[in-house]
């Protein structure tokens, strides 16, 4: 029981980072139509920043997400404004394949800066938990899991009670009626565009804690906020919540039956998306 009760802490915590993963991943493919592929680049960007601000000038990582958002905000306005948006009304292939060049670009530039070594941060409190009988509640997990949902929390209020957010949506809903009422198409899609990738920074901002960074780590962040968003559902940030953290629980379970370990994560999300695809296409909340 007290194997079960430890496990369930793990999913829910897991959970709480991979909704921070997908939020971002999933507004700009439910708003622009585009199916990010240089998703994981930006969390992995995210990761490295708070990674430098640590190990040069002694910031705590969790102070350091701001900035995190701040840069991968800027980097991904000016990327959809002087790159992607040539392309905002091309079919899916040639955003998949001009996200993937970005994803490949970023790839090789951080290599070139910082080698392909694995990196961590390691705050003083990282082996530190909160322990409630046999269960540990390690406190990072847990600033992660608080922190990833007053991001999706921020977000939805942006989207239902700002005037930016009911831009957006009228731009997802409706691109010419948008524009025929005064909504600035270019500036709503690039700021829609750099949220998704401020999320994202923020998001390897808390999975540098948690997790060893390398250039070449952001392939699979890519591909889980996929499986969730497309397990939740697209249209909403409750989908999102909801489709992340249902992962974490099939992650941590899955990972723990016989036979399986932590080498069948890939597996696991892949057994998932099929299942969903076949079953419940239009996911568990979607539209």
């Amino acid at each position: 029981m007290s194997l079960l009760a430890q496990q369930l802490v793990l999913a829910v915590l897991l959970g709480g980072v991979y909704v921070a993963v997908a939020v971002g991943f999933s507004l700009v493919w439910g708003i622009l139509n585009i199916i990010n592929l240089s998703h994981g680049a930006f969390i992995v960007v995210g990761a490295y920043i708070t990674w430098t601000l640590f190990g040069r000038f002694g910031i705590d990582p969790f102070l350091s997400l701001p900035l995190d958002a701040l840069a991968l905000f800027v980097i991904g306005y000016a990327l959809q404004r002087g790159l992607i948006n040539r392309v905002i009304r091309a079919p899916v292939f040639f955003t998949l394949l001009l996200t993937f060049g970005v994803n490949l670009a970023i790839v090789n530039l951080l290599l070139a800066v910082f080698t392909s070594d694995f990196r961590s941060v390691t705050p003083s409190y990282a082996g530190s938990g909160l322990t409630l009988g046999p269960v540990v509640v390690p406190y990072i997990r847990l600033a992660a899991f608080v922190i990833a949902f007053v991001v999706a929390g921020l977000l939805s209020l942006l989207l239902a009670r700002t005037r930016v957010g009911a831009a957006i949506q009228a731009v997802a809903s409706d691109r010419d009626a948008a524009q025929l009422v005064g909504i600035d198409l270019r500036h709503t899609y690039a700021l829609t565009y750099g949220i998704g990738a401020a999320c994202a920074g923020v998001a390897g901002g808390l999975l540098s804690t948690v997790q060893a960074i390398s250039p070449t780590a952001g392939d699979p962040y890519t591909l889980q906020a996929f499986v969730i968003v497309v397990l939740g559902g697209l249209g909403s940030v409750t989908a999102t919540v909801v489709g992340g953290l249902l992962f974490g629980f099939i992650e941590v379970f899955g990972q723990a039956a016989p036979g399986l370990g932590a080498g069948y994560a890939n597996a696991i999300a892949f057994a998932v998306l099929v299942v969903v695809l076949v079953v419940r296409p239009q996911g568990l909340l979607g539209r």
